[in-house]
């Protein structure tokens, strides 16, 4: 266990805090607000295909993160494990593209939450909403991990609680028990059938899906501060994939069977809670009040992501300035263990973005968020290296498998599965654009990846790292470390 000390991060999290971080990270507006037009593009079959597939392949990189976090759980999390087992200049660069992305995400959940509060008070200036949740997630995240941990549990309970009273709302709508008649499976059959678009539409809506499963990796980083980390992380990676079919699959079911994809308010352009297919359902149920509770829980789940948020961002920075690739500075805690430099950094960028977007004609800001777009799916990518080249290791090493805390089955499927299909999205993302020759659309979508080889290839450069040989990884001394 890691001492609790002004260098150390304290254990505080419990494993009911673990499992709600786990299933907090993949339920958010990409189920409530985008999964509309994921039916409307691709179809209700098409859709289905597409989370199912996306789900496995979270689901793989989940139990290899859960592999390398049981047998050392550090908060650095992929950014370690890369920099351990394949290359440091990897893990730099991994690490500082995972914080800017957060830190930059803070800012567009902040200003979503204050967007959302003009649904009751639209004589309220929204920069008045976005100050006072950035002090409330700043404060939630200054007290302690614990209070982190316990406000992140309500919130997730809050989404959670929300998708299953949805389902049961759904099934009792589909077979005629609350609203009108039994709608029945007719909407899958309709104008064209449930593949609706063909291939195009499926390959554009993986891009969706995948968004909608970012921040399922929180719970790796969130491993450096559990309790009991080889327990409660592997039950925490046990249910996503039952949690992901339940909450992700059978809602897209659900919406799918009730509302037509030829809906034209299931597109959604104007992001309204007025149309999230949430609100659609509940109110074809006959539930008058709808869109007022699907706004609220909106709202927490916004907070949430920002909260999830600027507590990953916060430990990852704290963990290059450990690993001396960050300022010494972001290494210093407070009483509480709380990383509080790195913290006041993160909340700063995180405002810093959030006033761009009020200024001038938003060019910074556009560009700010479209650089931190591709970054979720570069992290997922790290993970499935890391994994690959941890296993290969342990086993060129002479040592035995069955002495590791959890291990991922399907190994080498799982991460070489991941990583392609990853890169499918990654390099799929703005298909038209490079079709049409558009270059600047293609510079605001793929600006990610240049910026994110140059820091790779720099370091690279400056510090002479090289590939780590398989038979000179110490696993020893790692797991020296976190004791």
């Amino acid at each position: 266990m890691e001492k609790t000390s002004n260098t150390q991060l304290q254990r505080k999290l419990k494993a009911r805090h673990m499992s709600m971080i786990a299933i907090g990270g993949a339920i958010g507006t990409g189920l409530f607000l985008a999964s509309g037009k994921v039916i409307h593009d691709a179809g209700p079959g098409g859709a289905l295909l597409s989370y199912i597939v996306i789900g496995i392949m979270v689901y793989f990189l989940m139990t290899s993160l859960g592999e390398l976090t049981t047998f050392i759980p550090v908060s650095g999390s992929f950014s370690t494990y890369s920099s351990k087992f394949v290359d440091p200049a990897l893990g730099f660069a991994l690490g500082w593209n995972y914080w800017y992305n957060w830190a930059i995400t803070l800012a567009v959940d902040i200003a979503t939450a204050s967007m959302l509060m003009q649904y009751w008070f639209p004589q309220v200036s929204s920069i008045v909403w976005s100050s006072i949740f950035l002090v409330l997630l700043f404060l939630l995240n200054y007290v302690s991990v614990r209070v982190y941990g316990e406000s992140e549990y309500w919130f997730s309970f809050i989404k959670v609680a929300t998708v299953i009273i949805f389902l049961i709302v759904g099934v009792l709508t589909i077979f005629g028990i609350m609203g009108s008649e039994a709608i029945g499976f007719k909407n899958f059959a309709l104008d064209g059938g449930p593949f609706h678009g063909g291939f195009f539409a499926i390959l554009g809506v993986f891009m969706i899906a995948g968004f909608s499963f970012q921040g399922t990796e929180i719970v790796g980083v969130a491993a450096g501060e559990s309790e009991n980390p080889r327990e409660n992380v592997p039950k925490s990676i046990r249910q996503v994939f039952w949690r992901i079919l339940l909450f992700y699959v059978l809602a897209i079911f659900v919406i799918g069977l009730l509302i037509p994809y030829t809906d034209p308010r299931l597109l959604n352009e104007s992001e309204s809670v007025a149309y999230s297919p949430f609100t659609l359902v509940f109110e074809r149920a006959g539930l008058a009040f709808a869109a007022s509770v699907m706004n609220a829980v909106i709202l927490t789940s916004v907070l949430s992501a920002g909260n999830s948020g600027m507590y990953v961002a916060t430990r990852m920075l704290w963990s290059l300035a450990k690993e001396g690739q960050a300022p010494k500075i972001f290494a210093k805690l407070n009483q509480r263990g709380v990383p509080i430099f790195a913290l006041l950094l993160t909340a700063l960028v995180g405002a810093l973005t959030f006033l761009s977007s009020l200024f001038g004609d938003k060019t910074v800001y556009t560009w700010l968020i479209n650089a931190s777009g591709l970054s979720g799916f570069i992290a997922w990518v790290g993970i499935a290296i890391s994994h690959y080249r941890f296993r290969k290791a342990y086993v060129a090493q002479g040592r035995d498998l069955n002495d590791l805390p959890y291990r991922a089955k399907w190994y080498p499927f799982g991460p070489l599965f991941a990583f392609a299909l990853c890169m499918v999205i990654i390099l799929g993302q703005n298909i038209e654009a490079i079709q049409q020759g558009n270059w600047l659309e293609m510079a605001e979508t793929y600006i990610t990846l240049p910026v994110f080889l140059v820091i790779w290839l720099g370091y690279k450069w400056v510090k002479k790292t090289k590939v780590i040989p398989l038979h000179e990884i110490q696993f020893d001394e790692l797991k020296k470390e976190v004791k």
